[in-house]
């Protein structure tokens, strides 16, 4: 029930993402390297759909295969979906999936944006972690890390980008919001 929910969930954002990746504004800049985050998300995803994957200690749990852990994941994915989904609505036609800046790209500080200046990517990340627990193996933690470093070379980039673009607004925007965790990171 648990495995058929995530996936529920997964497919449902995907789907989702998708449809709302129509009408956009035109990319105006492409950053560099602003696609080296796909093959190391590709791994992550692999990791955690995999239905098995007997490569010891990747196939070792790490909490109890019990319903609490497994229910609390669900949970986790729901609400670090819901907060990606959230963010990507707020920022409209800015959203890229590679770094760029758009034509008439708008610096977005509220909404999601005013906790955290990549609140997809912390969705992303709770999300992911949310599904590792429910898995419980130690292949879906390692998905989480391998999606972190990935998800925060992609926001170096982007801030480089944003702070080229928008100056002292943008850096007035990161002294008080955090990348990734409210008040901390």
């Amino acid at each position: 029930m648990i495995a058929a929910g995530l996936v529920i969930l997964w497919l449902a954002w995907v789907v989702v993402w998708v449809a709302m990746a129509r009408g956009v504004k035109s990319v105006a800049e492409r950053g560099g390297g602003s696609r080296a985050h796909y093959p190391p998300m590709a791994v992550a995803v692999v990791l955690l759909a995999a239905p098995r994957l007997p490569l010891f200690p990747l196939d070792v749990r790490f909490v109890p295969a019990e319903l609490w852990p497994a229910g609390l994941g669900l949970a986790l994915t729901f609400a670090g979906l819901a907060f990606a989904l959230w963010a990507r609505l707020r920022l409209a036609g800015n959203w890229s999936s590679s770094v760029t800046l758009k034509s008439d790209h708008e610096l977005i500080a509220d909404g999601p944006y005013r906790w955290v200046r990549h609140p997809i990517y912390t969705g992303l990340l709770v999300a992911l972690f949310g599904t590792a627990l429910a898995i419980g193996e130690w292949r879906g933690l390692l998905a989480v890390a391998i999606a972190a470093v990935a998800l925060w070379r992609k926001l170096r980039l982007e801030d480089a980008l944003l702070s080229r673009e928008f100056g002292e607004a943008y850096a007035a925007y990161c002294a008080r919001t955090q990348a990734l965790i409210p008040f901390v990171l």
